[in-house]
């Protein structure tokens, strides 16, 4: 009895150590956000999101639609899950180099339980063959946006969310996930996660809208995301694949997903 009770005690204060050293590591996570967030910063993309999108974004898709109204600017992935071409991708025209800052509201309009929606952060092509650094130089290769090529050809951050699996049915089980593609490593997706994974959010429900701001700056990639009722600060660290420095900002839906952006900002560190 006395090892049992011995046993318990001592798995309980494990338990304890443990939880103490998440709280005390998710409030220094808090601290460098904040320090971060509250930097000296400029601001040098602003898009309202209600006039026309042609003058800032362009479209990889040939079935995906953009509409601007009062509210913002709809990105609708085409109808046929499936059909590669009904994937949609809008890039900014503008590269943005070093660390940055993006904020924007975002308001999801589809109740799908499958299929995800993606922020690139700073895409640039690998520079071997057509697919050049700039990626605006091979668009045509686009036109169906296939996943693999975007993983496969460019270097940039993935970051996830109002995300579900592929043959997930349950509205609950969304996540939210990090990545550095490794297009030179010839390996697809394995090896570019980049840790942890956030599952079972309780984010993103259909017409609610969501403020989210995203920072990278140096190794750390940070994801803050906050409605009326709760927010999320979601925080990785880049420490073994090679660091993005510059290039486009993209939103990916993949077919079927539909969202509804506004007043999208984009800020670079003043010092740089």
């Amino acid at each position: 009895m006395n090892r049992i009770l011995l046993c318990i005690l001592g798995t309980g204060f494990l338990m304890c150590v443990s939880c103490a050293k998440n709280h005390d590591k998710k409030k220094s996570e808090v601290k460098l956000f904040q320090e971060i967030y509250n930097a000296d910063w400029k601001k040098v993309f602003h898009d309202s999101c209600t006039q026309n999108w042609k003058e800032r974004w362009t479209l990889d898709g040939l079935k995906a639609k953009v509409r601007n109204s009062a509210k913002g600017m709809s990105l609708l992935a085409g109808p046929t899950a499936g059909d590669n071409s009904c994937h949609a991708v809008l890039w900014t025209k503008q590269n943005f180099k070093g660390d940055i800052k993006i904020e924007y509201e975002y308001t999801r309009l589809d109740k799908a339980t499958n299929f995800v929606t993606i922020l690139y952060v700073q895409a640039t092509g690998t520079g071997i063959g057509q697919y050049k650094k700039d990626i605006s130089k091979w668009s045509g290769i686009r036109n169906v946006p296939f996943m693999r090529t975007y993983f496969d050809n460019m270097n940039t951050y993935h970051i996830s969310y109002a995300a579900y699996g592929t043959k997930n049915i349950d509205p609950v089980e969304d996540y939210i996930r990090a990545r550095r593609y490794m297009p030179l490593a010839k390996k697809g997706l394995k090896g570019t996660e980049l840790k942890p994974d956030y599952f079972r959010t309780g984010f993103f429900k259909t017409e609610v809208p969501h403020k989210i701001t995203v920072i990278k700056k140096g190794k750390d990639l940070f994801m803050h995301i906050r409605n009326d009722e709760k927010e999320l600060l979601c925080h990785w660290e880049n420490q073994s694949l090679p660091p993005i420095d510059g290039g486009r900002i993209g939103l990916r839906h993949m077919y079927t997903r539909k969202a509804r952006y506004s007043n999208f900002r984009i800020y670079k560190h003043k010092k740089e």
